[in-house]
């Protein structure tokens, strides 16, 4: 068990480093095929020896070897949460390929989004689209039969944000209406605890920036993203146990 987490770790961090390229230049409209990684400060090509997860960042003490300049420190925290994440998901889905596949998918998604709703407040539709496309082809594959369920869970979060959109277009966006959907097309049923959590925290952070800034603190746009990825956390390693026991209470 522990060869298979240490496994996934390691994988994690691989593909973490493939995700903080694809949220660095989805949102800028430039290929994530080539060309090899550039130096953002002075166009310089990275080499592959600088280019190691985490460790180069280390080796490099956060600076770039051709001209310096420092290296923002969410390149190897966003390889370290997804190692972590890997990780957590091959620990909790070991058993079954299927939620297996599904849940390395969605964290990695979750963790590209984030990044991408932090620096530049937007959530990619390739990103989402692509993620969708794996999804259900995973889904019909490995358990066609729970393609309905999924497909209603999505309209169904889909919905609800696209509500709250229209209510208050300030604080929610597209973009948010559109990773609801995702996630219930990832986690089914799950997808209503894991929504609750989104809006819990969301609401919990706004009121944490009103009470340091005052009320001008309410014209203050926070992205919301980040909120529904952590929810979708909650979710995924959570969510069933959290449905099941709400469920539970009627009976």
């Amino acid at each position: 068990m522990a060869a298979f987490a240490s496994m996934a770790f390691l994988g994690g961090l691989v593909a973490g480093s493939f995700v903080t390229v694809v949220s660095h230049r989805v949102p800028r409209g430039a290929s994530i095929v080539g060309p090899r990684s550039l130096c953002p400060y002075c166009g310089s090509q990275i080499a592959a020896y600088d280019n190691v997860p985490v460790i180069s960042w280390l080796a490099l003490r956060g600076r770039g070897r051709c001209c310096g300049e420092r290296i923002s420190a969410r390149y190897p925290l966003a390889e370290l949460a997804l190692g972590g994440l890997f990780a957590a998901v091959a620990l909790r889905f070991r058993g079954d390929p299927a939620e297996l596949a599904l849940g390395l998918v969605f964290v990695a998604a979750l963790v590209a989004v984030t990044i991408t709703d932090l620096e530049r407040r937007v959530i990619p539709n390739a990103i989402l689209v692509v993620t969708a496309a794996i999804g259900i082809a995973i889904a019909a594959v490995a358990d066609p039969a729970s393609l309905p369920e999924r497909l209603l869970s999505a309209l169904a979060a889909g919905g609800l944000l696209f509500t709250a959109a229209l209510a208050y277009p300030r604080g929610m966006g597209m973009g948010d209406v559109k990773l609801a959907a995702l996630m219930g097309l990832f986690l089914g049923r799950s997808v209503a605890p894991a929504l609750l959590v989104a809006f819990a925290a969301g609401t919990l952070a706004g009121l944490a920036i009103m009470a340091r800034e005052g009320m001008a603190a309410r014209k203050r746009a926070i992205p919301f993203g980040p909120f529904l990825a952590l929810g979708g956390l909650v979710g995924m390693f959570a969510g069933p146990v959290l449905v099941d026991a709400y469920l539970g209470g009627f009976g």
